[in-house]
């Protein structure tokens, strides 16, 4: 046993750039996990000024000096916050508060149209439609216990809330500001010799950068398309149902058919089994089409094919550990840790059998 752990250090980190980089890791790990909620405005403020970045470095690609660039980008993205504050969130609550207002009729039309189905499918017995009835209350019951115990759950963060949106803005601008003087006082702490780390920050930056980046336009996209035409069609909660479907892009293949749900249910609710739920049906569809086929290729090109197990394995992983931003970061985590793999320096093992 003993030889075989030695064997595995030996091919793994006998390597000096291998066993800091492992120490690094380590270490980074132990932080967010000892420090995250604590420290959630400054990794958050990393991760915008992480994408911010981005469109500084492009805007100084055509010349424009650093500082403007910098403060463009920062403009912008208040522009974006207050956008998001006063303008959409306000619309989605009150769409919401409309939902939960209206969940009863809601559930008068479903039982109404369950109690109509065994006469359509003599199948279906009286007995299972009033089981059906009797768990759809439970469930609504529940949703709305549940929005309102979060509501309330929610006041005492009111402040802390106010906190991190004045905070936060303030640590964007500082950390695109003095992004090299940071990195050069980091650099003090790096071996000399960093080739290892060179390379893998490269291969992680083009992996994840770009998925995150992609992701963030995929949200955006596919969100107000959806919101777009659901409100051309006259479905009601048009904004509420793109935003949902807009978040949905984060988790792949769960998301989408989470998402179906309310969509399906609202638009049956509405308009019942009319062409008009048809016609949502296949709007709805050619959007999740055209998302996958179109969108999907265009934004992610470069980014590394995961398996779909992969993908559910590391939602399930990292949204436990660390909840919303775990499951956002999931893919591109699980990306970061297969360039690791594939990259990490490995020393062929030795043979320490004494010579016959």
């Amino acid at each position: 046993m003993f030889r075989l752990l030695a064997d595995f250090y030996h091919r793994n980190f006998s390597d000096p750039q291998a066993a800091f980089l492992a120490l690094l890791i380590v270490v980074g790990f132990t932080i967010v996990l000892t420090t995250g909620s604590m420290l959630l405005p400054v990794f958050a403020s990393i991760v915008i000024a992480y994408l911010l970045d981005d469109v500084v470095e492009m805007m100084v690609r055509f010349h424009v000096p650093r500082t403007r660039a910098v403060w463009l980008v920062f403009m912008l993205f208040i522009a974006f916050l207050i956008f998001i504050l006063f303008g959409l969130t306000p619309l989605v609550s009150a769409q919401l508060t409309l939902f939960v207002s209206e969940l009863p009729s809601m559930l008068g039309k479903g039982q109404k149209m369950l109690l109509e189905l065994p006469e359509q499918y003599p199948l279906i017995s009286q007995e299972q439609v009033v089981e059906a009835i009797g768990a759809m209350r439970k469930q609504v019951t529940g949703f709305g216990q549940g929005l309102l115990s979060f509501s309330l759950a929610r006041l005492p963060g009111l402040i802390t809330t106010v906190v991190y949106l004045v905070l936060m803005p303030l640590l964007v601008l500082f950390f695109l500001k003095d992004k090299d003087l940071i990195f050069s006082w980091m650099k003090r702490f790096f071996p000399r010799e960093k080739s290892l780390m060179t390379r893998v920050w490269k291969e992680l930056d083009g992996q994840i950068g770009n998925y995150v980046r992609g992701k963030f336009w995929e949200m955006l996209i596919v969100g107000a398309v959806t919101a777009v035409t659901f409100a051309i069609m006259g479905l009601n909660y048009s904004v509420l149902l793109g935003v949902f479907v807009g978040l949905s892009v984060i988790v792949p293949y769960i998301g989408a058919v989470v998402v179906t749900i309310p969509v399906v249910l609202i638009a049956l609710f509405q308009w019942g089994t009319s062409p008009e739920f048809f016609y949502v049906l296949i709007a709805y569809g050619l959007i999740q089409a055209l998302d996958g086929s179109v969108l999907v290729p265009l934004l992610f090109a470069e980014v590394v094919n995961l398996h779909p197990i992969a993908i559910i394995v590391a939602v399930l992983v990292f949204g436990g550990v660390w909840g919303f931003w775990g499951v956002f970061f999931a893919i591109p985590l699980a990306s970061g840790v297969q360039v690791l793999i594939t990259s990490w320096p490995k020393v062929e093992a030795v043979d320490q059998e004494a010579p016959s």
